[in-house]
């Protein structure tokens, strides 16, 4: 027996765990969301995971990083299982697409915070208070007050204001 296998060519919870970089807790919570199949058990009751888990907690954290939630990898992996019933544009691909859409929108976010702090800093604002009634500060507190997502946020649906 060595260090990466165990009984049956099957890996341990522990083994697995730190050949993913994750730990047994992750582990345990991946198979109970229903990520990572429920591995069969040694005679003396030792969870024995194939080889192949290995890939798919990798894969897992892989998508996360990449800014995919649990619930989308989770919908990737059952893409993948049935890929070949399903349409090409209904997988990676079009996921992809969308988180990057997402991905970018958060970069003009972040970018249009960076520079009000940026400006707010230049003006040297010291005081919010003061600051939001004052003239000449840079911070547009009218239009950075509401989320654009909310419901109180400006409509620019036909009808409503622009």
């Amino acid at each position: 027996m060595t260090a990466t296998t165990s009984l049956r060519g099957g890996l341990r919870r522990g083994q697995v765990a730190e050949a993913a970089d994750v730990n047994v807790e992750t582990l345990r919570y991946y198979e109970r969301r229903g990520l990572l199949a429920e591995p069969e058990r040694s005679p003396g009751g030792h969870r024995l995971y194939p080889p192949e888990a290995v890939t798919v907690l990798r894969v897992i954290k892989a998508a996360q990083r990449l800014g995919f939630t649990l619930d989308e990898v989770a919908d990737l992996l059952e893409l993948g299982r049935h890929r070949h019933t399903k349409r090409v544009d209904a997988g990676l691909q079009q996921r992809a697409r969308e988180k990057l859409v997402e991905v970018e929108e958060r970069i003009s976010d972040l970018a249009s915070i960076r520079d009000n702090l940026r400006a707010a800093l230049d003006a040297g604002c010291d005081d919010l208070r003061a600051c939001a009634t004052a003239q000449c500060c840079p911070i547009p507190f009218e239009t950075i007050a509401v989320h654009p997502g909310s419901a109180h946020a400006p409509s620019t649906a036909a009808g409503g204001p622009s």
